[in-house]
């Protein structure tokens, strides 16, 4: 019999009855292995997973490629969801056919991880694809929604009341004085600060820079969500920014880059062309504005573009060099015959 850490279960919805008994050759379950979902709130899975591992130490050396894409805390649903798939759960009523991730948690952890993997010319892997996977209403599923845990500071997602703000107000603006609601655990947070020079912003590459007043913070269901009103644009791509109030999305349950509600900031971050979302996320660059930043900005532009006419010029020149050769051993007089 399965047992679940911190008394945790695990309700399904499913739409179709499910009959009979695994067969008597079905493997059975086994206690999980893998360090990064020692976490879960399961304990034992069953090899072959969805990627088709036949052992653990085979599906260990696989996750474990992720590791430093779970340190940008892109998504709080990525390492579930990873682990759904690496070390999926299994229980009595569900050997034979390991229990899949649902569709709505893959596309949120996507979502939130997609953008980063860009970044560094990484696209999202075709054998974690969302498409295939069960809707959570259609069909039996994992998500952490689905999991009823322990009430109380024995809890790791326990929210302390004392410190909250009324739940009747889904879209209540978090500070510093409420980082234990709504378990976007905001006390934990550890911000990667990224300076303010010509080298981080020819690296990153940022796909907009806006300067921007901060109206609010908000928190709701773990997302977090900053608003703020657009002063100038100082850089846009394929999401249109109007001089109003916008919405940037983090991509984690942590608010990095911190903001401060009725500061005034620059702020340099992505975009999610497909959801015309302004993004948050891990290498973004938030900072006081100040009159000279303007400036800065400006005048790093004109020297990306200088090096992209460069090295344009130096291409030119090597085509031609490489034609006027060619012309050139094309018109030799070919050697006679003897």
């Amino acid at each position: 019999m399965i047992t679940f850490s911190h008394k945790f279960f695990v309700s399904f919805l499913a739409v179709t009855c499910l009959s009979g008994t695994p067969g008597a050759s079905a493997a059975a379950c086994e206690p999980i292995r893998i360090p990064l979902c020692r976490s879960m709130p399961w304990n034992m899975t069953k090899m072959p997973n969805h990627l088709h591992h036949s052992t653990q130490a085979n599906a260990v050396l696989a996750i474990e490629q992720f590791e430093g894409l779970l340190g940008t805390q892109c998504s709080k649903d990525l390492l579930f969801f990873l682990c759904a798939m690496y070390a999926p759960i299994c229980t009595i009523d569900f050997q034979h056919d390991p229990i899949k991730p649902c569709k709505s948690v893959c596309e949120r952890a996507k979502c939130g991880c997609e953008p980063v993997m860009k970044r560094y010319n990484h696209t999202w892997p075709e054998s974690l694809a969302c498409e295939e996977l069960p809707v959570y209403d259609r069909g039996v599923c994992i998500s952490p929604e689905a999991i009823v845990k322990a009430e109380g500071p024995d809890n790791p997602y326990y929210q302390d009341p004392s410190k909250c703000l009324p739940e009747s107000t889904p879209d209540f603006p978090s500070d510093s004085h409420n980082v234990h609601c709504k378990g976007a655990k905001f006390d934990r947070c550890k911000c990667k600060s990224v300076k303010f020079t010509l080298k981080s912003y020819q690296k990153n590459n940022y796909n907009y820079v806006i300067r921007a007043r901060v109206k609010e913070i908000r928190s709701r269901n773990h997302d977090v969500s900053a608003i703020v009103e657009v002063k100038d644009v100082l850089k846009s791509s394929l999401v249109n920014i109007p001089r109003d109030t916008v919405t940037l999305h983090y991509n984690s349950g942590c608010p990095c880059p911190p903001l401060t509600a009725n500061e005034e900031y620059i702020i340099m971050g992505y975009e999610n062309e497909e959801t015309s979302r302004l993004l948050l996320i891990d290498g973004s660059i938030a900072q006081k504005w100040r009159e000279r930043m303007t400036r800065k900005v400006k005048n790093w532009d004109q020297v990306l573009r200088d090096q992209v006419l460069r090295q344009q010029s130096r291409v030119g020149k090597k085509t031609r060099n490489l034609g006027k050769r060619s012309r050139h051993l094309s018109t030799r007089t070919p050697p006679r015959e003897m």
